[in-house]
């Protein structure tokens, strides 16, 4: 068996986190993903408890149905996806690349006892397989 199916998220994911507040304008949201080079962030509560998450895809249509009202405009709250998928920081990394392969999410919020302590991306989980299988 390989060493693969015993390396965790916790191992991968970051925790170097840009968090957005539900209540932030969305035009500051956009411009912090821009400024950390990131294309979305979780959306946690004052507790740090996961809300939703803002992506890229969700800060574009907010400015290409603003094209015909002028400035974009509106809250995170209000275009943010609701109930996003987060994992576990135990989780496997090999089942977490399955779940990569099998939905079309790029990332997932890491949470432990109801807080956001991490990311977890396609190309983190990418990472860990190169670690394991170097070329």
């Amino acid at each position: 068996m390989s060493k693969l199916k015993f390396a965790s998220v916790r191992e991968y994911m970051s925790s170097r986190l840009v968090s957005l507040d539900p209540d932030m304008e969305i035009v500051r949201a956009t411009n912090l993903l821009i400024r950390n080079d990131i294309s979305g962030a979780p959306v946690v509560d004052k507790k740090g408890q996961l809300v939703g998450i803002l992506t890229e895809r969700d800060c574009m249509r907010v400015a290409v149905e603003a094209e015909y009202h002028a400035m974009p405009g509106g809250l995170v709250r209000d275009v943010m996806s609701t109930d996003p998928q987060f994992v576990s920081p135990d989780d496997n990394i090999f089942q977490l690349a399955r779940r990569f392969i099998d939905h079309k999410y790029r990332r997932y919020p890491v949470v432990e006892n109801g807080r956001v302590i991490g990311l977890i991306s396609r190309r983190d989980v990418m990472r860990a397989l190169g670690h394991f299988y170097p070329g």
